[in-house]
């Protein structure tokens, strides 16, 4: 049998000998004490992990660790000068670049046929970097298109300028807080174990845990992602409308400039929710309801499996999309890269012809 997930691995042989209680809402005759129901033996195949997890992992590192950085020195070093939006811009790319940090652990784990060798605590700790992560990406995303709904569909307001930058940064700081309650729970459930004499960093919970990881998982998704994104598709409906009805009754320069801005914005945190954060989290909820069923067949164990796994790399995608956001968004960073691209051509031309 090839070598699984260190997950499956454990379902193999939990499964085999462990007999599961029916649901209690199951009929009288099946939710006796006595009656149980034994699950067959699952056998996974799961070589595609040790290329398809590293092959995107690898390239997530080698795009997303020097985008971030310089994104991260590019507002830093105006940072006496920074807008709402951009301490927003600079607490996601922060916050991306920590992740992307600990990816060669991954790689290293997944290209080792699940081996673990770097303890316990790191493999907690590399869990909750990941989902602290995906969930901070997605408020501060959620952020950056509240400040610039509230730009353009309330631009006369003042209520929402009060405050300026200090604001800004205690929404920042709020945002950590609620990001760390939400995912402090998987030190809990994230724990390394044995398999095959090997050890293994399990991702979500050992299967013993599984009916007490599914309700945390389903608070987590409706909570981290669902009433964000809500919030984002709300905003960015209204936007589209106020944009709409400017386009027909205005046609000055600075108009033009601000449409063409907000619309590049929309196009791109809308890329990053279909690519990164939506396929993740349909699939994990579908894998979550499928793991503590224990009349469901292998098949449908094993198709979900691979079907969650498939798309739990791509959700670290977002680590290499935010930094294009930033660039698509900020027309000064635009102008500089260019000159510096400009620069550094005209110097190999140079170089060329001596």
């Amino acid at each position: 049998m090839a070598a699984g997930d260190a997950e499956t691995l454990t379902y193999e042989v939990f499964y085999q000998n462990t007999t599961f209680p029916s649901f209690p809402f199951s009929s009288s005759s099946s939710s006796s004490s006595s009656s149980s129901t034994k699950l067959p033996s699952c056998t996974y195949n799961e070589d595609f992990k040790r290329y398809l997890l590293p092959a995107v992992y690898s390239l997530v590192f080698v795009l997303g660790l020097p985008l971030n950085f310089v994104v991260i020195l590019r507002i830093w070093r105006t940072r006496k000068a920074l807008t709402r939006s951009q301490i927003y811009m600079l607490n996601l790319a922060v916050a991306d670049f920590l992740y992307v940090c600990s990816l060669p652990l991954l790689i290293f784990n997944y290209a080792s046929h699940d081996y673990w060798p770097f303890g316990d605590l790191t493999c907690r700790l590399v869990r909750f970097q990941f989902y602290s992560n995906l969930h901070g990406s997605i408020f501060f995303l959620t952020c950056i298109s509240l400040q610039r709904y509230l730009g353009i569909c309330h631009p006369l307001a003042t209520w929402h300028k009060q405050g300026g930058r200090r604001l800004a940064w205690t929404v920042c700081a709020g945002v950590w807080l609620a990001v760390a309650l939400l995912c402090v729970p998987t030190f809990q459930f994230a724990s390394t174990g044995t398999q095959r004499n090997r050890t293994v960093c399990y991702d979500l919970s050992v299967p013993e845990r599984s009916r007490q990881y599914f309700p945390y998982g389903i608070a987590l998704t409706c909570l981290g992602f669902l009433l964000p994104f809500l919030a984002v598709v709300v905003c960015y409906c209204l936007m589209a409308r106020v944009l709409c009805l400017r386009r027909a009754g205005s046609a000055g320069e600075a108009s033009r400039e601000q449409r063409s801005k907000a619309a590049r914005m929309i196009v791109i945190v809308v890329l990053v929710f279909v690519v990164s954060f939506l396929p993740f989290h349909i699939t994990k909820t579908m894998y979550l309801l499928v793991r503590i069923l224990p009349q469901a067949p292998c098949q449908v164990r094993n198709l979900f499996s691979v079907i969650y796994k498939c798309t739990r790399p791509f959700a670290s995608m977002n680590s290499v999309l935010d930094p294009i956001l930033f660039y698509f968004t900020q027309p000064q960073f635009r102008r500089s890269t260019r000159s510096l691209m400009l620069r550094f051509t005209t110097i190999r031309d140079k170089s060329t012809f001596v």
